[in-house]
């Protein structure tokens, strides 16, 4: 994949795609009745590792100076 499509993905879902990650985080932490502060803090940073792997591909190298652009 090209870097300016990259790029372009990298922002859609940082747009899309995070809202919607907060979203679900917060309403999965509301379903266990507000746990204690370190169970909320896990099951946020565990959602956010989950939601992130797929899309490293897309994110990697897209602050990187484009080669095709000489």
């Amino acid at each position: 994949m090209r870097l300016k499509t990259r790029k372009r993905l990298s922002l859609l879902i940082l747009l899309v795609g995070l809202p919607a990650y907060i979203f679900v985080a917060v309403t999965i932490v509301n379903l266990l009745d507000r746990p204690p502060v370190w169970l909320e803090l896990l099951v946020y940073v565990g959602l956010g590792v989950i939601w992130i792997l797929p899309f490293k591909a897309v994110f990697r190298g897209v602050g990187q100076h484009d080669p095709d652009n000489r």
